[in-house]
C-alpha cells in the first residue's frame, strides 16, 4: 500500500513540473497520457520506463496537436529528462498511477492546462481590445511577469513585442535593399550568368534588383534563450535577452550568430554588464547597438501616439496579436470542452 509520504512526494514532483512548464504543457501532458494509457489499456509497466519512454511522445503529440496546435521540438535528451530522478522518475509515476483512479490525476493536469490557457487568453484579449490609444506595453508585459503560470513564457512574449515594433517601423519607413553587379564585364559574371539570373535575379540587361526590407523571426522553439532570434534580409541579426547575460550566454550570443551586425535588446539594468562582457570577449565590434527595455517602451509610446501615422499603431498591435497567437496557439473552447467530455474529466480542477 502506498504511504502518505510517497503520495506527497509524487504530487509535489508533478506540481513542480507544471510550474516549470511553458504554456504548451508538453511534459505534464505526456505524464497525463502515460497515466491514461496505463488506466485504460494496461499495456505498460510504470516502473519500466522503456515500456513508455518513446511511445508516450506519440500519445502526447496526438493530444498536443489537438489542443495546442503543435508538438514539442525539443531535443530527445531534453524530452527524456522528464523521467530523471529530479523530475518524474518511474517510482513516482507508479505512485501517481495508483492515485489515478477514474482519471483523477489526469483531470488535475488538464485542469491546470485549461487554467493556463485561460490566463493566456486574458493577456491576448488585452492586446486585441485595448486599442492604439490605450495600449500600455509595460502593463501588457506585466500580465506575464506577474502571473506564475505565464512567467515562464515571458521571453517569447518579449520577442513578439520587439518583432511587432521593429517589423512595423521598417515597413512604414518604406525601407528597400538593393543588390547590384558592380562589374558586369567581369569574367566570373559572364561564366555564371545562369547562376546570377536564378539565384540573384540579375542579368546583363538588369544589373540591379530592389527588394523591400523585411525582418524575420527564426521560429517558435522551446530551446533555451540563446542564439539568433530575428534576422533581417539587409544583414542584421537581433538577439533578445530578457534574462541577465553571463559570460556563457554572451558566448552563445556572439559565437553562435554568424553576422557582422548584431543588435541586442535587454533590460536597462543589464546594458552595462552586457557591453562589458562582450568587449572583454573581444566581440564588441560585432555589436551594432544595444537597445534597452526603456527605449523599447518609449518607441512603443511614440509609435502608438496620434503624432505617428494612424496605420502604424494598428499595424504594430495586429502584428503583436498575430505573433502571440502563433507562439501560443489558443485552445478552441469547443475542442477543449469536447476533449473533457470524451475523457470524462471535470472542468475547473487544478493542482494549484
Amino acid at each position: 500500500m502506498i504511504g502518505v509520504i510517497e503520495k506527497n512526494e509524487a504530487i509535489q514532483a508533478l506540481e513542480k513540473i507544471i510550474r516549470k512548464s511553458r504554456v504548451h504543457f508538453y511534459k505534464p501532458i505526456q505524464i497525463a497520457e502515460i497515466l491514461y494509457r496505463y488506466r485504460v489499456y494496461g499495456d505498460i509497466d510504470l516502473i519500466d520506463r522503456e515500456s513508455y519512454r518513446n511511445r508516450s511522445k506519440f500519445w502526447r503529440d496526438e493530444v498536443s496537436i489537438r489542443l495546442v496546435g503543435r508538438v514539442s521540438t525539443s531535443s530527445q535528451k531534453f524530452q527524456d529528462d522528464l523521467f530523471n530522478e529530479n523530475a518524474m522518475p518511474p517510482r513516482l509515476l507508479r505512485v501517481l498511477g495508483e492515485m489515478n483512479s477514474g482519471g483523477y490525476i489526469e483531470n488535475l493536469v488538464y485542469g491546470c492546462f485549461s487554467e493556463r490557457f485561460s490566463q493566456m487568453r486574458n493577456a491576448l484579449d488585452y492586446c486585441e481590445k485595448a486599442g492604439v490609444e490605450n495600449f500600455d506595453l509595460n502593463f501588457f508585459l506585466n500580465l506575464f511577469r506577474d502571473d506564475p503560470g505565464l512567467r515562464r513564457s515571458v521571453d517569447k512574449v518579449y520577442e513578439s513585442v520587439v518583432y511587432a515594433l521593429f517589423s512595423a517601423l521598417i515597413k512604414a519607413m518604406g525601407l528597400v535593399i538593393s543588390v547590384k553587379i558592380t562589374d558586369p564585364n567581369a569574367e566570373i559574371f559572364q561564366n555564371f550568368s545562369d547562376f546570377s539570373e536564378k539565384i540573384l535575379g540579375i542579368t546583363s540587361d538588369r544589373l540591379r534588383c530592389e527588394y523591400p526590407a523585411k525582418l524575420f523571426r527564426v521560429g517558435v522553439t522551446n530551446a533555451a534563450d540563446r542564439g539568433l532570434d530575428m534576422w533581417g534580409n539587409f544583414g542584421l541579426a537581433i538577439q533578445i535577452k530578457h534574462l541577465s547575460l553571463n559570460e556563457e550566454m554572451a558566448r552563445s550570443v556572439s559565437g553562435s550568430v554568424d553576422a557582422d551586425r548584431i543588435i541586442i535588446v535587454c533590460r536597462d539594468a543589464d546594458e552595462p554588464a552586457i557591453a562589458s562582457v562582450l568587449c572583454q570577449l573581444g566581440w564588441g565590434g560585432k555589436i551594432q547597438a544595444i537597445v534597452t527595455a526603456g527605449e523599447l517602451e518609449e518607441w512603443y509610446k511614440r509609435a502608438l501616439s496620434t503624432k505617428s501615422a494612424p496605420s502604424l499603431g494598428k499595424e504594430i498591435l495586429t502584428t503583436l496579436s498575430d505573433q502571440i497567437k502563433s507562439e501560443f496557439p489558443s485552445v478552441a473552447t469547443g475542442e477543449l470542452r469536447s476533449f473533457f467530455q470524451e475523457r470524462g474529466y471535470s472542468s475547473g480542477v487544478c493542482l494549484a
